[in-house]
């Protein structure tokens, strides 16, 4: 129904008797924002994760062991992305090194690789790191417009209502304008937190990425000197 005799209406009624198309904008809005919530708390869990593993395996890097005893003590235990750059740069430095002390060239296109190997993984990792962060910005970008869509659907439904009742009384016509702007309401509560939590993330990831890569240039400065001196 989207003219009203009675002059009360409440929130579940409006959405109730809500048109079928604007209820299917508002289903597709509040399963948006529930998924938009879901993303933000596994994220909110991840880069936390990123940041105490990223600590923990700092703190033993810095401990003053050999990279040897590092890579050796690492084993297969990489579940951390800076433990995972540090592996593929030692696969890649025992598989170099021994070619690396054939001369200047030798040496300059080991450490390339050296460097490309860690770009890729630091790529890789960063790309797993922002999973879900489109979803995100898509959903902060168009909910207002799906909202207004079916604002607009659900006013010219009232005013065709109108037009046939012959009755436009504003105590009449008033719920059926309010359950069109329910959907407006549900587009702000759900683009506001996917906008804010984008935001808040994409800040996030630069600073781990650039932890990581500032960790990645570190090593090779020592794997060069290292490779300098011989091994």
């Amino acid at each position: 129904m989207l003219i009203y005799a009675g002059s009360d209406p409440t929130l579940m009624s409006l959405i109730g008797d809500a048109s079928t198309f604007v209820k299917i904008i508002m289903l597709i809005l509040v399963v948006a924002s529930i998924w938009s919530w879901a993303i933000a708390v596994d994220k909110i869990i991840t880069f936390r994760l990123l940041k105490s593993r990223a600590d923990k395996f700092e703190e033993t890097f810095w401990s003053g062991r050999t990279l040897e005893d590092l890579s050796a003590g690492l084993a297969g235990d990489v579940r951390d992305p800076m433990a995972r750059v540090f592996a593929a740069a030692m696969r890649e430095w025992e598989e170099s090194k021994a070619t690396a002390m054939k001369g200047d060239g030798a040496m300059l296109m080991a450490m390339q690789r050296i460097d490309s190997v860690m770009n890729m993984v630091i790529n890789r990792e960063i790309a797993k790191a922002e999973r879900g962060m489109t979803f995100l910005a898509t959903i902060g970008a168009t909910a207002l417009f799906v909202g207004l869509l079916g604002t607009v659907v659900g006013i010219i439904i009232v005013f065709l209502g109108i037009s046939k009742s012959q009755n436009a009384d504003f105590t009449v016509v008033a719920p059926g304008v309010s359950e069109a702007l329910i959907a407006t309401a549900l587009a702000l509560i759900c683009a506001i937190p996917a906008v804010t939590f984008y935001n808040f993330f994409a800040a996030s990831l630069d600073k781990y990425a650039g932890r990581l890569e500032g960790y990645a240039d570190e090593l090779s400065a020592i794997l060069s000197r290292k490779m300098t001196k011989g091994g």
